[in-house]
Parts: C-alpha cells; sequence; structure tokens
C-alpha cells in the first residue's frame, strides 16, 4: 500500500490494531474525512495532492461511451406487476466501468440491461469480494425527478470497496453516473403521469480478477442498475419483529456490521426465514451478553420512550462510534431532522440501549412507539416485539397505522424526496428527453 501523508501508528499499535487502522490509512488516501472529499485528485484511489505520481487511471464520468437501447422493445409495467414476479424488473440500461491494477479504471459505459459475464473463477464467486449500494430515484408531484443525498451514498460506498480490498475511485464521479442512468430512464420508467412513484437504484462492485486464491483483486467492475421495488413501509398491522436468536449474531464490533458487503447479509438468511415462517416480518439484532438493540433485519432501528429519570421524550437509535452498525442514510436524516424540528419536544439519543430496558419502558407505560428505517423499507411502524415467550405490543396511534413521531418524521422526509419541499438534499435530475 502506498505511503501518502496519512499518519502512520506505531508499530505496536498496528498490530494490535490491523484492520481499522489499515481502513482509515486508505480513506485518508482517498482524500477523504468523515465522508467527505477533501478536494484531492485521484488516481487508481491513490490521493495525490494535486501532483501527478501514476498514469493509472480514475473513473471519469466524462468519458462515458453511451450504446443506447431499442426503446421499443421493453413496456414499462405498472408497479403492481414489476414486484409480483420472481425476477427484479430493470430499466433499459445499466452503467458499467471495468478496472485493473495495471492500468486502473477505463471509460465507464451505459448500455442495455444485460447479463455480466464473469469467469467461474472469479473472486466475486468465492472470496465474498463485492461491494453495494442502495438509494432511489423519486418522481415528484411538481414532475421533477430526485435524487436524495446521493452524495452520502457514494462516499459510504468507497468506504465499503475499500473495507473489502477492491480499488477505490473518486466519490463525486460515481454520483454522476448514477445522475446519469437516472436522466436516461427516468422520462420513460418513472413518466410525470406518476407522480409519487420511485425506482431502486443499485451501484455495485465486485472482484472479477480469475485467480482462485486468498489475495485483494486485480480485477474489478462496478455496475449500475435501475429497478423497481416493492413498497415495504407499511405492513398491514405494521412490522412484527423477533429479537435474535443466542445462537445467532448478525455484527460485531471488529467485523464489517458497518459497510455494504454482501457477507453481512447471506448468513442471517437462515434465522430471517424462521421467522417470518413463525408470522415475524425481520429479526431485532440484538449484540452481547447485555443484548443490546441494533438494527432490525438490515434497516436502522428507533424507538420512542419517556426517559425513565427526566420523564422527557427521547427518540434513542444505536451509535455509530463502535462500526457495529450501518451509518444508513435514513437513519441520519432521521437523526438530524428531529434534532432540527423536534427540539425542545423530543430529545435525540444516540446510545447503547438493551431489549431489558425496551421491556422496561414497556412494563411501566414509558414505551410511545418504534419504527425501521433504511432504502428499502423507508420509515416502517413496529408494532410488537417478540422477546423470549413474551410480546411487547408497541403502540400505533390514534388510526392504528403508525405512532406520531414516526408518521410525522416519514411525512418530512416523503415531502423532500417528492418535491412538495424544496431541500438541499433533494439533487433535481436534468433529464435527457427526447
Amino acid at each position: 500500500m502506498t505511503q501518502t501523508s496519512a499518519k502512520r501508528q506505531p508499530e505496536g499499535a498496528q498490530d494490535a490494531d490491523l484492520t481499522s487502522s489499515g481502513l482509515e490509512h486508505k480513506i485518508a488516501e482517498q482524500g477523504m474525512s468523515n465522508g467527505h472529499s477533501k478536494g484531492h485528485s485521484f488516481t487508481n484511489g491513490v490521493a495525490t495532492n494535486g501532483h501527478s505520481t501514476s498514469k493509472i487511471a480514475e473513473i471519469d464520468a466524462s468519458k462515458l461511451v453511451v450504446h443506447l437501447a431499442d426503446p421499443t422493445l421493453r413496456e414499462v409495467p405498472d408497479e403492481a406487476t414489476a414486484c409480483s414476479g420472481l425476477e427484479t424488473i430493470c430499466t433499459d440500461h445499466m452503467v458499467t466501468c471495468a478496472w485493473t491494477a495495471a492500468s486502473g479504471w477505463a471509460a465507464p459505459e451505459v448500455k442495455p440491461y444485460g447479463p455480466l459475464s464473469l469467469m467461474p473463477t472469479a473472486s466475486v464467486l468465492h472470496y465474498a469480494t463485492e461491494c453495494f449500494e442502495g438509494l432511489k430515484c423519486y418522481r415528484g408531484f411538481d414532475g421533477k425527478l430526485r435524487l436524495f443525498r446521493p452524495d452520502l451514498n457514494a462516499n459510504r460506498m468507497l468506504m465499503s470497496t475499500l473495507r473489502i480490498s477492491l480499488p477505490g475511485f473518486n466519490p463525486k464521479e460515481l454520483e454522476k453516473l448514477i445522475a446519469t442512468l437516472v436522466a436516461l430512464d427516468g422520462p420513460k420508467w418513472l413518466p410525470r403521469s406518476r407522480p409519487g412513484s420511485y425506482l431502486y437504484l443499485r451501484p455495485a462492485i465486485i472482484g472479477t480478477h480469475p485467480q482462485l486464491g486468498v489475495q485483494a483483486p486485480r480485477q474489478a467492475l462496478l455496475f449500475i442498475t435501475a429497478s423497481f421495488m416493492p413498497r415495504m413501509d407499511a405492513p398491514v398491522g405494521g412490522m412484527k419483529l423477533h429479537t435474535s436468536p443466542e445462537d445467532m449474531v448478525r455484527a460485531w464490533v471488529g467485523g464489517f456490521g458497518y459497510a455494504k458487503v454482501g457477507a453481512n447479509y447471506g448468513p442471517s438468511l437462515l434465522a430471517t426465514q424462521e421467522a417470518k415462517a413463525r408470522g415475524f416480518g425481520q429479526i431485532l439484532w440484538l449484540y452481547g451478553p447485555q443484548g443490546e438493540c441494533t438494527e432490525a433485519g438490515a434497516s436502522n432501528f428507533f424507538v420512542v420512550w419517556k426517559a425513565k429519570d427526566t420523564g422527557k421524550i427521547q427518540l434513542v437509535t444505536a451509535p455509530l462510534d463502535d462500526r457495529l452498525i450501518l451509518d444508513g442514510v435514513t437513519r441520519r436524516s432521521i437523526v438530524e431532522l428531529a434534532k432540527d424540528r423536534l427540539a425542545g419536544e423530543v430529545e435525540v439519543v444516540e446510545r447503547k440501549y438493551t431489549i431489558d430496558e425496551v421491556l422496561e419502558a414497556d412494563s411501566e407505560g414509558r414505551l410511545v412507539e418504534a419504527f425501521a428505517a433504511g432504502t428499502a423499507y423507508f420509515v416502517c411502524p413496529v408494532s410488537l416485539i417478540h422477546h423470549r415467550g413474551k410480546d411487547v405490543e408497541i403502540p400505533m396511534g390514534k388510526k392504528g397505522d403508525s405512532g406520531e413521531y414516526t408518521a410525522q418524521i416519514k411525512t418530512w422526509l416523503m415531502d423532500i424526496m417528492y418535491g412538495r419541499e424544496q431541500h438541499k438534499w433533494g439533487m433535481v435530475i436534468d433529464e435527457d428527453t427526447p
């Protein structure tokens, strides 16, 4: 790994903290700090501070090569039809960009949506060298197309990529490629006649190096697709959670729960499948001997209660400081909105809290509401938590479909996403129209 201006720890400290220090060094080399670009130039994932030290190419959206699909070959299905089958229905085009250690990133391409070609020995198929992001494009009630805080997704994807030794990139260039795909396919697949609709965007990077052996891939592929996704934010009766079994941990301190890598998801499916067979929507993942509440399925989890000591309403969620959970874009937005718009009424608390605290709040009548939050589930009210044979029924408001604060936060976010409120988080797309 190339030595840069990133400050190295003493040798003994590195021996004790290899992974986190290695990630911090790579992020520093990318010119990133707290998820925001410092304006360095990028060369094959290594910041050069304005001085070219290599001819290896970086991702450059201005070099995009476009191969258009025949627009008459595929019709746009209605949302219900698109989400009812066994295959995810994607739009006409996708973006791809190949990388090699020898030459860096090739020119990105827009091409008709279709299969990828991989060798059976490709790194991703054997060593889980892949990461991804999830965000949505929204057709606003004002007729405009928007992305919601795509810079956060791009920066997080860089962090995930570096965590599993895939090549770095300039997040701003990824944002441009995402916006290009949306501008191209948005007018057809999110027509103005369907305000309030959305497409799900999936950027991913996989290791394609066709050589067996546990090693950092020397070939990789970035691709971006846009697709339909079912609405999951309003299950009948609210989401019901089953706490995680004692023999299963989804993420752990020192692991990679904070990164969007496939290895975070596959191993959890067995327990999730069993929970769903018992009538629950997702698992509330607990961590450690005290049973700390972390995430609901793959979403961040929030509880609203009255504080035991003061009686003040608190919005509580797990912290990010130990890198146990994902720094969700929806989570971050909820925390920021609540601190701003509910100041003086609700105290926002990011701390470790346990399932026993939730049970105690319920038994003392202090439990107000709860919800899961993420790109897929958006803001989804939770109506019940089942823990070791005991059901905790969570209030769902006067209408029986959502708690008051859950509904208010959800409305604020939707207004920004769909253009009812003009906000800096809503990135308007300049659409390519015929």
